[in-house]
């Protein structure tokens, strides 16, 4: 009797223990989850550059500029590319396009740059732009990918068209040179090498660079 008494209590007191164990081991191994850091707050007046133009032939939605490097919003800086006022400058490597103005002051927007951006370098001029243009990709194009078939002769106008609410086509002389600047809402792609396209600049952003150009004005693309 005083033995099973002595070892009911010893199993009572280990029963103890090891609860006690495993509460101390719950308390201590309990995983602390990390808090990420807020994201910095977006200034007001890029807010307001990047706001949602609802005029628009077709309404226009607000810039995800929360996706885009804040190095690519737009900005006035200064004219590092040497080039006289009223020129776009192309910088295809480090994803900028300038626009010089007066007093050694330049406009730069961020860019995407597809394949097509590639194609081609040098200097030529703006010819002329369209707003809400007509998209007809080039024999080329549709060699690489038939199902851009259907719009051999052309893809109507909206937001859903690869040259978006504005379009500015590149001559050199009397030739086109099939590159262009076009707008285009995907922010994600924006400082990016992308599959396809020219030259693509946000929609608030080509239309701020649209209403800038003349027609004429001279453009020079560094590769």
């Amino acid at each position: 009797m005083h033995i099973t008494m002595i070892s009911r209590r010893h199993m009572m007191l280990g029963a103890t223990s090891l609860a006690a164990l495993a509460l101390a081991g719950c308390t201590t191994t309990k995983p602390t989850i990390p808090v990420a850091p807020p994201a910095p707050a977006i200034p007001p007046e890029y807010l307001a550059m990047y706001a949602a133009i609802p005029d628009e032939r077709f309404p226009i939605p607000a810039a995800r500029i929360d996706l885009v490097d804040p190095i690519y919003w737009r900005q006035e800086v200064a004219n590092i590319t040497g080039e006289k006022p009223g020129v776009v400058v192309v910088d295809t490597p480090n994803r900028f396009l300038y626009w010089t103005m007066e007093n050694g002051r330049a406009m730069r927007y961020g860019v995407g740059i597809g394949r097509e951006g590639f194609a081609w370098e040098g200097r030529g001029h703006i010819a002329y732009g369209r707003e809400w243009p007509t998209w007809t990709p080039p024999s080329d194009m549709i060699k690489r990918q038939p199902e851009l078939e259907p719009y051999r002769h052309g893809m109507e106008p909206g937001p859903e068209n690869p040259l978006g609410a504005r379009a500015l086509y590149i001559h050199k002389g009397n030739r086109d040179t099939l590159y262009r600047l076009h707008g285009n809402m995907d922010a994600n792609s924006i400082g990016k090498a992308v599959s396809s396209g020219c030259v693509r600049l946000l929609f608030q952003d080509v239309i701020d660079l649209y209403d800038r150009v003349r027609w004429g004005a001279p453009i020079v693309v560094v590769q």
